[in-house]
């Protein structure tokens, strides 16, 4: 189960990162995941000054997201990372690493996300591509919108054909660390949110008992 979350960022944070992220440096995408052969992109250098500015702007817009902090449960979140797709350049199929080394020590990636940043129309090709069974999804989100799914995910970004393609990616550690788990809880809190006011305050009642046990029982 995947969630496309629109206006995470405002236009005026988009116009933030876009205008920091004029001039920096970028690197070889396979610095931070040395062995995937698969990765073909080009990261934000965080060494810079202005790459961590850039990078908390979008860390606080995904933290005050009520549609992400409903669907993910997050217990961390990594530091988002600025990425570049120039002609040519791909992703290919992968699912993300089961853990990422950061400097307050391993964070578990339960959920990933990208948020875009520039107008669809503006490149060609560069979809992400996530694999559902036998399906693939193709996603070209609007400027401010954020994409997140399960970390384990077969998923993939298209060939870039022309123009560029600027993005930033990020990994969640949940507190419900079990997909499946995570899914149904979101679930039962949707129901609740949406139909609650629907049936007898009785059973409104027993139905926020259930979800506030579910989530006692499956938090780690």
């Amino acid at each position: 189960m995947f969630l496309l979350v629109k206006n995470v960022l405002t236009q005026t944070e988009i116009g933030q990162i876009l205008q920091l992220a004029e001039g920096l440096k970028f690197v070889d995408g396979r610095q931070t995941n040395v062995h995937n052969a698969a990765k073909h992109n080009l990261q934000l250098d965080m060494t810079q000054p202005n790459a961590a500015k850039l990078s908390q702007i979008a860390a606080a817009a995904i933290a005050r997201n009520e549609e992400i902090r409903n669907f993910a449960f997050p217990k961390r979140i990594a530091q988002p990372l600025l990425s570049r797709y120039e002609r040519g350049m791909t992703y290919g199929e992968h699912a993300d690493a089961p853990f990422l080394q950061l400097p307050t020590g391993p964070l578990r990636s339960d959920v990933s996300g990208t948020l875009f940043l520039e107008d669809p129309a503006s490149y060609k090709g560069g979809e992400l591509v996530i694999h559902m069974g036998s399906e693939k999804i193709a996603v070209k989100g609007e400027p401010g919108e954020m994409i997140i799914y399960p970390s384990t995910t077969l998923h993939e970004v298209a060939p870039l054909t022309e123009g560029r393609r600027l993005s930033m990616f990020t990994f969640i550690e949940s507190q419900i660390p079990d997909e499946a788990e995570r899914e149904l809880l979101y679930l039962v809190y949707e129901v609740h949110a949406l139909e609650g006011f629907n049936v007898k305050p009785e059973n409104r009642t027993r139905l926020q008992y259930i979800a506030s046990r579910l989530h006692r029982m499956w938090s780690r």
